[in-house]
Order: structure tokens, then sequence, then C-alpha cells
């Protein structure tokens, strides 16, 4: 049954004249006629309205009708008011993925502001790897990630934010550890702690040498775990100025030239709330300044 149809019968069915009816509607004339012949039609060859002269009027049917009809166009009108008041003061969540340190400075501020701004929003977290959050970004898991490579995956858009700086983490007894720099040949064949395969992949690309799978010892999800195995004398790990954290037992070492790319991941045409919308459209305008050389 067509929802329209059934509000062109009640506001004939109140006026009882089709041209004052078709202009209250704003449809033509012959549209309606048409509109209420198939609803009779429908409902069996059943006539709703006789003609008086140059006028109409309900049937016993027709007023059976109208009175079922207007009972369940107002309970339709109800819910529709009640789902309108319900959305503008529901909470609003906002599902954001990220890489290990991509949550620090900048991302962590406008989090905050925003919440503070804005009441019905609500953030849902996630860390973790960079393929783990694109494939929670295509099943509609996350609404957003910040993830440090892309993916030739059509239905993925990315949007490049910032670079950050790396440094490779060594416990403090490593044979590197006096070093104020370090080049690819430097550490290419040492025992490597992956926090996330895209830098271990990344790193392949830059070092003029590329390291065997043999010299990852273990993938991690975090920084923090990394960091830990490092300090446990596992093997060294690369990581991103961001997640730096002063400790007694490890030393960072910055990488000659190494520079790690952050992208908005989302996905395309999908259909945002505005509030999730404007937090994307802030926090990619935020970064980029961030990452502008200060004059």
């Amino acid at each position: 049954m067509n929802y329209n149809v059934l509000r062109y019968f009640s506001v004939l069915a109140a006026v009882e004249h089709y041209t004052l009816a078709a202009a209250r509607l704003g449809i033509s004339q012959p549209s309606l006629s048409s509109a209420i012949h198939n609803l009779e039609t429908e409902l069996g060859g059943v006539k709703l309205f006789e003609k008086v002269g140059r006028n109409i009027r309900l049937t016993v049917e027709g007023r059976f009708y109208r009175e079922k009809v207007d009972a369940a166009l107002k309970e339709l009108h109800t819910a529709s008011l009640t789902l309108r008041e319900s959305k503008l003061s529901a909470p609003v969540v906002i599902r954001l993925g990220y890489v290990s340190g991509a949550l620090s400075g900048v991302t962590a501020e406008e989090i905050a502001s925003y919440s503070r701004q804005n009441s019905r929003v609500r953030f849902r977290i996630t860390e973790s790897s960079a393929e783990n959050l694109m494939d929670m970004v295509r099943q509609e898991k996350l609404d957003m990630a910040l993830v440090d490579l892309t993916d030739r995956d059509r239905s993925l858009h990315f949007r490049k934010l910032k670079e950050q700086d790396f440094f490779v983490a060594v416990p403090v007894n490593h044979h590197l550890a006096d070093r104020s720099i370090l080049e690819p040949h430097d550490i290419v064949h040492e025992p490597q702690i992956v926090f996330n395969y895209d830098v271990g992949r990344s790193f392949q690309e830059w070092a003029s040498g590329s390291p065997s799978d043999e010299c990852v010892i273990c993938t991690v999800d975090t920084a923090q775990a990394a960091l830990d195995l490092v300090a446990a004398g596992v093997g060294l790990a690369f990581i991103p100025a961001s997640c730096v954290q002063q400790r007694q037992d490890i030393r960072y070492i910055p990488l000659k030239n190494w520079h790690q790319p952050l992208y908005m991941c989302i996905l395309y045409d999908k259909w945002l709330d505005p509030p999730i919308w404007d937090f994307v459209e802030l926090l990619v305008k935020n970064l980029r300044a961030s990452n502008r050389p200060k004059p």
C-alpha cells in the first residue's frame, strides 16, 4: 500500500472535492483521480466516493476506510516525530582506528576538543595494524582509520595527512647503542621486532639491501609490545617519533632519511552522520596543518 496514495485519500475525504484536494496536495487533478481509482481497484473494486451533483462524498465503505486510514497516518506521523527527536538527542558513536603512534599529539587533542564541543559524541577507539584496520573499515566496523600505508582496493579512500620520523629502538647494551644515526646497511641483518607489518615492509623498500624474513623475530600489533620486547633483548624495532617513551633500558637512534606517511582511510560512498563526517574533515585539516613547516 503506497503511503502517498493513502495521504491523497485522506485529504480528498476531508474536503470531498477533487480540485480543492489536488491543490492542497500540490498535484494535478488527473493524477489524484488516477490514484484514487487505483486504490479502489486494489481494494477489490470497493467504491470509496460517490458523486452528488458536481461534488463527491464518501460512501459507507469510504467512511469506514477513512477512519482507519486517518488513524494509521496519525500513528505513522507520531512515529516519525519520535524517531526524528530521538535522532537529534541520541549519542553519536565515532569508531576510530589507528596504528601505534597515530593517536598522540594533534589527534588526541582533536578528540578531546570535539568531545567537549559535542555532548552527544562518544568515541570508540581501536589500536591495531594497518591491515586489520583497513579490514575493519571494509566491514564497516570502523568509520575511519589512521593508517601508515594505502591499498589498491577501490572500495577504500585514502587522504595523506602527514609524515613522521622513525627511530631504531635498541637495548642500552646493544652494540649499536652508541651510534648517533643509523643507515640501512647498519641494521638490515639485525634481529627485528615488527610492531606493524607495514613498517617492516616500508623498511624493506627504503633499505638498500632487503632484510631476509629470518631477521624478523616476531610481529606485534602495538609499539608498546615492541618496546617491551626490545628491552628484553629480543631484537630491535622501528618506532615512530610519536611512540618514543623515555626508558632507561632503551636507546632511540634516528634513521637517516626515513619518513613514514600517515593516511586517513574511509570507505568510498559510505554515508556518515554529519557529526562523524565533520570530525573526519576537522582531523584531516588539522593533521595536515601540523605537518607544514613553521615559518
